[in-house]
């Protein structure tokens, strides 16, 4: 028996990684208590995916574990250990402005919830590969020093600075910037998981991501940009954009491409990786491009709003160098662009748009 431990299973990436694994043999044992729910309100749950992960894979063992609880979490190690082949942890508190509000859980749950993860690993499966999502928020806010211009719908590099030319890659620093209390407690998280394959040879990939997307992806203003854009757009609610007059750039890659990226490592993992991940400048766009192409695959216009207030730490322009990952694992290709990826979500919210009317209207 060949067992993949997701954390975050019933999220964006971890039930992506759920079914992908699922599909190529593995028992996979998720892990999801449900949190985003408990960050972002009804918009956020993800019950709705566990309900159709559990219904649909008969392989599939679900767990309501907090991972900041150091003995559920071994306990649950304990118990699957021995024939566990990779960890894939994709939980966490992902948004800048709620890790404000209770900085403690925040941290709990980013960078104490990883380390127990770790530790269970290298007390239970040190051999299995555990592949963490991070984040470029790592960086904080360097990249803006980057030379920048406006052009009429983004912002983007200055044309002479060729280095540039690919995106960010992993030689910028991480230090002396503001990262957002978010990005502080993944910074903790991302140094621990990297200090468990330099230190203790742990087989850990680290993934620091783009805007990871998604069909499967329970947007909310506070958290999952081109899933909250297209559900506003759809169901016609009110949208706002926090500064840079919406051109701030953002690399965007569909959850299959990066979670081929983890199948790619797990079948040569190398100790304390690390990878800028996203849709590089093969998918990418500013809020104002984003909005365009969401209107014209959904058929309807957006109401909007900017608001001159940009979110603390946030980045004007992002787009990831992928090419250190490409080199080390020269198979791995893009299956999705922007415009797929944004169909794809437009088709998906449309269809739970259109199944939650029909039911209100039978229960008029």
């Amino acid at each position: 028996m060949s067992i993949a431990i997701v954390t975050g299973s019933s999220g964006l990436i971890g039930s992506e990684a759920t079914k992908f694994f699922h599909a190529k043999g593995f028992d996979v044992v998720g892990i999801d208590n449900n949190m985003r729910e408990y960050f972002f309100g009804k918009d956020g749950s993800v019950e709705w995916n566990t309900n159709q992960l559990t219904k649909t894979l008969p392989n599939f063992t679900h767990h309501a574990t907090d991972i900041r609880n150091e003995a559920e979490i071994n306990n649950l190690f304990a118990k699957y250990g021995k024939d566990t082949e990779i960890v894939i942890h994709t939980a966490a508190q992902p948004s800048h402005d709620w890790a404000a509000k209770e900085p403690i859980t925040d941290f709990g749950v980013n960078a104490l919830g990883t380390l127990n993860l770790l530790e269970a690993t290298r007390k239970y499966c040190a051999d299995a590969p555990f592949i963490f999502t991070s984040t470029n928020k790592v960086y904080g806010d360097t990249p803006n020093i980057l030379p920048l211009v406006e052009t009429e719908k983004r912002w983007e590099v200055a044309g002479d600075h060729a280095y540039f030319e690919h995106g960010i890659d992993e030689t910028m620093s991480i230090d002396n910037s503001k990262h957002s209390v978010f990005g502080a407690s993944k910074v903790a998280a991302d140094v621990m998981a990297q200090e468990y394959g330099r230190y203790f040879g742990i087989k850990t990939g680290t993934f620091r991501g783009g805007c990871l997307t998604g069909p499967a992806h329970s947007g909310a203003e506070l958290h999952g940009f081109l899933a909250y854009l297209v559900k506003c757009i759809v169901y016609g609610k009110h949208y706002t954009i926090f500064g840079y007059k919406g051109k701030q750039v953002r690399d965007n890659i569909h959850s299959n491409d990066l979670v081929n990226c983890f199948w790619e490592f797990y079948q040569n993992p190398k100790a304390g990786a690390v990878y800028n991940i996203g849709g590089s400048r093969h998918s990418n766009c500013s809020v104002i491009e984003a909005i365009e192409i969401a209107e014209e695959f959904a058929g309807k216009k957006l109401s909007y709003s900017l608001s001159e207030q940009n979110r603390e730490g946030d980045h004007i322009w992002w787009i990831s160098d992928v090419r250190k990952f490409q080199n080390d694992f020269p198979n791995w290709k893009y299956e999705h662009n922007l415009r797929s990826i944004l169909k794809e979500i437009v088709e998906a919210t449309q269809e739970k748009y259109n199944s939650e009317t029909k039911k209100l209207a039978a229960t008029a």
